[in-house]
């Protein structure tokens, strides 16, 4: 099976999916993963700051094993300032040539407004005659981005998947990441994601659980 996961941001492919995606190369699946945005110094990062962002970038793509990766490298916090035509063109050429079975994406209702562009532009492009390879589409929960959605929009997830064996190196992925990362009280530490995955698994009976929202689910 060809599995993508989609990510607004380099670390939301970890905090998303990270244990899901382990699971499923250990299984002998095909992963590929796709990266929206990115820093570089006209987007007004130093050059030093750029280069460690690519340098942990390597050593995820590594960590993972992708099969393959694609950087769309566009603006942090700028995705309103795109043509939708363009970046649907974009992601089509990705799917065309990972032709996914199984696609991670972000929620359509975080609080980041490059995550829910992204969403509304991806999901255009999962049409069933567009791409009829396309089995399932899921939308990750990513910490202090998806717990912040409007009351009315909270995430409910419907889908979980085990990652019990997989947590502890999801988290030391995340840590790749220096910037991303910090001690309590910042959202995203290791304690939270610990505690979040533990969270999710209770409600499903697994120890450590990654939870999503089933978006799309076509059966032959």
């Amino acid at each position: 099976m060809n599995v993508l996961v989609i990510s607004p941001h380099p670390d939301d492919e970890t905090l998303g999916a990270g244990g899901t995606l382990l699971k499923l190369k250990e299984k002998g699946h095909k992963t590929h993963w796709l990266n929206v945005t990115n820093m570089k110094t006209e987007y007004g990062y130093t050059k030093e700051r750029v280069t460690e962002r690519n340098e942990e970038i390597k050593k995820v793509i590594s960590s993972y094993s992708f099969d393959s990766f694609w950087n769309m490298e566009l603006e942090p916090m700028g995705m309103d300032k795109y043509e939708i035509g363009s970046l649907v063109s974009q992601f089509k050429k990705v799917f065309e040539d990972v032709k996914p079975e199984l696609l991670f994406i972000p929620y359509p209702y975080d609080i980041h407004s490059d995550h829910r562009i992204i969403f509304h532009t991806v999901y255009s492009c999962t049409k069933s005659f567009r791409a009829p390879y396309l089995k399932i589409v899921l939308s990750m929960e990513i910490l202090s981005e998806t717990d912040q959605a409007q009351m009315e929009h909270k995430f409910t997830p419907n889908v979980f998947i085990d990652i019990s064996q997989y947590l502890e190196k999801k988290i030391d992925i995340m840590k790749i990441y220096k910037s991303e990362i910090d001690s309590p009280p910042f959202p995203r530490n290791e304690e939270a994601i610990k505690g979040l995955a533990a969270y999710r698994g209770a409600t499903a009976y697994y120890k450590y659980s990654e939870a999503f929202y089933l978006i799309k689910s076509r059966m032959d």
